[in-house]
């Protein structure tokens, strides 16, 4: 039996990165999987996708910033596929990044927060009274190297929500540990990403010198080897590990500078 047989996963951010790499692992061994984001043509694309490599898979167009999107996106696992057992919560943005503090503007802070942090209590909000429903669930969501350790690439509003992340996972971890819902986090490093891609022609250095400081391995991770925790995580072999912070960063090198 496959470990996600006949198990319903609602994945945010689900259309690129981690969260299309987790969606790809889950539906692969037999979960139904939701898919929520903003990009309609990329998220419908991922989803046929799915389908067509034996797969079942929905895109529900979602902005986790609004709370009506939030729940309508819970809703419609529920209704498509009468329950909801696990959620991956990948939806985030990077925010402005070598900006000190003091030159941060209140918008882009607010804008981040927003999204990294209180979108992610509001999934958890949701998702977990649909679990609810059956007393059983597995909630992970998705923080950062820099959510244990101080940002050194001047993206303050980033590093502080991803901090907050971790603090919120554990404590949602506590207050439904006794109704049987898991709650943990995963700590990405330094990988291929949509935030850092970008980097590797424009700023090579810059993504070798960050890659060296956080990395003993000295190579960018692949969304793949954060899915695949993610995936175990979700799966009953951790269905003893709760409020757990998992760092997938190729060894963290202690250097900061």
């Amino acid at each position: 039996m496959k470990r996600f047989e006949n198990k319903v996963a609602l994945i945010t951010g689900g259309a690129s990165g981690v969260g299309k790499a987790a969606a790809a692992i889950i539906a692969a061994e037999g979960g139904r999987v939701v898919i929520a984001g903003r990009r309609a043509d990329q998220g419908e694309a991922v989803a046929r996708q799915l389908r067509d490599a034996g797969g079942e898979a929905l895109f529900v167009r979602t902005d986790v910033n609004r709370p009506e999107d939030v729940e309508a996106a819970v809703a419609a696992a529920v209704a498509r596929y009468g329950r909801l057992d696990i959620g991956v919560n990948a939806a985030g943005i990077g925010g402005p990044s070598q900006v000190p503090i003091a030159d941060i503007e209140e918008d882009d802070w607010d804008a981040v927060l927003e999204t990294n942090l209180k979108a992610v209590w509001r999934c958890m909000k949701y998702e977990i009274r649909a679990m609810l429903a059956h007393e059983r669930g597995a909630i992970v969501n998705v923080s950062s190297i820099y959510g244990y350790k101080p940002s050194d690439v001047g993206h303050a509003p980033y590093c502080a929500a991803k901090h907050g992340v971790i603090g919120l996972s554990k404590t949602a971890a506590v207050d439904y540990a006794n109704k049987g819902i898991r709650v943990n986090v995963v700590c990405p490093g330094i990988f291929h990403s949509e935030m850092v891609d970008p980097y590797l022609d424009v700023a090579p250095d810059f993504i070798g010198s960050l890659t060296l400081r956080h990395s003993s391995m000295n190579r960018l991770g692949k969304a793949e080897e954060v899915a695949e925790t993610i995936a175990w995580l979700c799966s009953d072999a951790a269905s003893f590990v709760n409020g757990a912070q998992l760092a997938v960063d190729g060894g963290d090198t202690q250097r900061m500078y």
